[in-house]
Order: C-alpha cells, then structure tokens, then sequence
C-alpha cells in the first residue's frame, strides 16, 4: 500500500490549507484512510485508490461493522473516503470517485449530555481556590461556560482578544474563522481576578506572553489537561452523568434557548456555519417552543 502513502502528504496539505480543518480533524481524515489500507492488506488486495470498486467499499464497511463501529462512526469514515478520493480527483490521480455510490448509514439524532445551572455550579463549587491553579481553573471554566467555547478555543484565547470595555472577546475557530462573542460579568471577574493576582506570579515562556491560561511552567494548557480538569471536579461533585469540557458549551447553548435567546444568535455565538447543527438545542426543551408557538403564533389563539 505504499502507493497510498504516497498521496498522505498532498491530502494532508489539501485538508489544511485548502478545506482549512483543524488539526484534529486533519488526523481523523488521514486515519479514514489508514484504515481501508490495513483492510486491504489484510485481505491480501493490493489496490491502487484508481482500482478500488464500490464493492471493494462495500466489505470495507461489512468488516468495520462486525468490528462494532457505530453509525455514526462509520459515517464520518466515509466522509473521510470521499474527501480523499476528492482531493485525487483534483489532483487527476483519479478519473472516478467510487465513494458517490455509498449510502451513509441511518443516524439517530444523540443529544448531547448537558448540566443545568445547579449542576454547573456544583461542579465549580469543587474548585480549591486557595491554590493558584484553583483560581486559573475557576476563571477557566467560567469561561467555557460563559461564552459557550470549545476546548481548543479555550485553550488558544489570547490576552489581546479580551475586550471587556466593549463586553466582547475574540474566538479563532473551526477553519481560523473569527467571531465575537459576549463575554458575562461572572467569566469578566474571574479573568479579571486571574490576571491581576496569579498569572503575574508566573514565569512565562518565550513566544507564549499572550495567551491567557498557562501551566504552572508558563506555557498554554492542552486539552488533555482541560479534560482531567473536568473529569476530576465531576467525580468530586458525585455527578454521574458523562461529561467532558464540551458539556460546558452543550450546557450555554441548551440554556440560552431555554431562556429564550434567537436561534440564530446563538448560531453566532458557537461559530457554527449552519443553523442545522444549532438546532439540535431545540430538541432539548420542547416545551418552550410549543409554548412560545402558542403565545406568539396569530393561528394559536
């Protein structure tokens, strides 16, 4: 299969400068592919990308479903296959594209686990804020849920996207796309508090000045670490639910549209660039939408 790894590095650079996916999903795409690859060897196939049929596709996902892949799994693998068979079909390595002809499988809609406020605020109560960490985590988590962001955004906030006068910080997402995102006088406070009394006391690395949350050896905090974080306060907390740092921003979501917010503002404030992915949060209080359809609906009374 040393053919295929001879296009990883093209397709590699078409999914980050051309698609402009994150790094997470770059590697997931690249995985995609790795796996048809180990099946073809282990099926004793040696298939160019241009010899692959659909049926070759098709005991492809025969075998990753008796391995127990979910669904939903299995259907990011094929959007994985079909960017790559796009990227050869740029590329002219390819004349056809087998991947046209598969079927995503059925997906039920999963609705994200999410805390309500009383939840939330037990899982921060566990925070000791008597260590200079403590305080950092506090500021942190306030910000996740405050302003409904991913881990990589947290982790990535800069001190010069902070405009509080204004009310405002500046979130890099998905694709290096930029937006606004209010910013509540609880996250404020606690930001506030972090910097004024325990970043100063730190000893920042070179190249690292601006970003907001450090480690304790002054460089930016990894995911992995905004995780254990979590996982930890919740198992002190006693909730059993299974949570991870994206609950935070699950959670900002589901409440704003308990609160009533537009769905469409809330769109902005995630960054998502459809309304659909949004929508999911609907699903989550029905009974507010059939009430407000009720109130406002000029059919309804």
């Amino acid at each position: 299969m040393n053919l295929w790894n001879s296009y990883h590095g093209g397709f590699k650079a078409y999914l980050k400068f051309e698609k402009s996916l994150s790094q997470n999903s770059v590697e997931a795409y690249l995985h995609d592919v790795a796996k048809i690859t180990q099946f073809f060897t282990m099926k004793g196939l040696t298939l160019s990308p241009a010899e692959v049929e659909l049926h070759h596709l098709k005991a492809f996902l025969k075998w990753i479903t008796e391995l127990g892949v979910t669904a939903r799994t299995q259907a990011r693998v094929i959007s994985g296959l079909r960017a790559f068979y796009h990227y050869l079909l740029l590329e002219n390595i390819v004349t056809k594209d087998p991947t046209e002809l598969i079927e995503l499988p059925r997906i039920g809609m999963k609705l994200p686990v999410t805390l309500n406020v009383d939840e939330i605020d037990l899982l921060i109560g566990q925070i000791d804020l008597s260590t200079p960490e403590g305080k950092r985590n506090k500021a942190m988590l306030e910000t996740l849920y405050g302003c409904g962001l991913r881990v990589s955004e947290l982790v990535g906030l800069k001190i010069s996207n902070l405009f509080f006068d204004e009310g405002f910080i500046r979130i890099t997402g998905k694709g290096n796309k930029e937006r606004l995102v209010p910013v509540g006088s609880v996250a404020q406070e606690e930001i506030h508090d972090y910097l004024s009394v325990i970043r100063p006391h730190i000893g920042v690395r070179k190249g690292k000045e601006d970003y907001l949350f450090l480690n304790r050896r002054g460089s930016e905090l990894t995911r992995v670490m905004i995780f254990t974080i979590v996982k930890n306060l919740a198992q002190k907390a006693g909730i059993q639910k299974k949570i991870s740092p994206h609950t935070f921003r699950h959670s900002f979501a589901t409440h704003l549209v308990e609160g009533g917010a537009d769905l469409r503002a809330v769109q902005e404030m995630l960054g998502h660039e459809s309304i659909t992915t949004t929508e999911i949060y609907t699903h989550l209080d029905r009974d507010y939408l059939r009430s407000t359809i009720i109130q406002y609906h000029p059919r309804s009374t």
